[in-house]
């Protein structure tokens, strides 16, 4: 569609618009909680310092419920210390069907409700036999082999920047090592962005491996593209939910990666909880 890019953020404009009849109006924070990550809903709702909004996203312009296993269907507003966070409990990926744009409109959303900082967490096969499956890990860096991009098409509309948008910093680096100063252990990683929903080929495993990635998965690189193009901090999260294809003689499956979802639980949710209050304490700190 020749207005694409428009009529993208014309439709996150007026999601904004429906979410503020019912949410406090603005945030800060966006959280999106991939695969493996929504057993951590219970711990964060527990942090909230005021009560709990919550929207089902099929009741949200442009927003439809996610197909994929594992991922919920609400938008949540909690506050953490002073901080008003968005949850959104599941993604729409490529692979779903419903276009680029559908993939990113949460980000796009969320921007117009003041959030400028995206918290992106998913599942992913890990490359790394000396890391563990059911252990977290930051994303320093990516490689978009999915064969597309949210800036596809006619430029945003004014002021937002153009499509050619400097993916240098794509992971913030200040969040980066705010999460290494609360788990110094933390290992990082390259991730591998890939259309899905078929799994890898060991084949291509190697061939990752040879370009320098140790996480793949099946989303997380367009929402990032989206949000730097908006200027949002962007910090992402992987669990390791298995060994990447061909590297430990098990066949790969949906299940699996929930199955070590819900035994991580406690430990996302746990890093998670203590992230977003570290980013209370420091942004308390700007304020101040």
């Amino acid at each position: 569609m020749e207005n694409a890019v428009h009529e993208a953020f014309a439709l996150a404009e007026h999601a904004a618009t429906a979410i503020q009849k019912t949410f406090p109006a603005h945030h800060e924070v966006l959280v999106v909680l991939g695969s493996g990550w929504a057993e951590s809903v219970p711990a964060l709702e527990a942090l909230s310092t005021s009560p709990v909004h919550t929207l089902e996203i099929a009741e949200i312009p442009g927003f439809k419920k996610p197909t994929a296993l594992g991922h919920g269907g609400a938008l949540k507003s909690i506050t953490v210390g002073s901080t008003p966070v968005l949850l959104l409990t599941g993604r729409t990926h490529l692979y779903e069907g419903r276009g680029v744009h559908a993939v990113v409109h949460g980000i796009r959303t969320a921007y117009n409700l003041g959030c400028r900082t995206v918290i992106l967490t998913n599942g992913a096969g890990c490359l790394r036999t000396d890391w563990q499956v059911g252990a977290p890990v930051v994303i320093r860096d990516h490689i978009n082999l999915t064969a597309h991009s949210p800036l596809t098409g006619d430029n945003a509309p004014p002021p937002l920047a153009g499509r050619f948008v400097d993916l240098t910093d794509a992971y913030t680096k200040s969040l980066r090592d705010l999460v290494r100063s609360i788990e110094p252990s933390i290992n990082e990683a390259v991730y591998l962005g890939l259309h899905g929903p078929h799994f890898e080929t060991p084949a291509e495993i190697t061939m990752a491996a040879t370009w320098g990635a140790e996480m793949v998965g099946m989303s997380t690189v367009l929402e990032t593209i989206a949000a730097r193009h908006l200027d949002m901090n962007v910090l992402a999260l992987s669990l390791a939910t298995n060994l990447a294809s061909g590297l430990s003689g098990n066949k790969l499956s949906g299940e699996e990666v929930i199955q070590v979802g819900k035994d991580s639980s406690k430990r996302v949710g746990d890093l998670l909880s203590r992230v977003l209050v570290a980013f209370d304490q420091q942004q308390n700190g700007k304020r101040s």
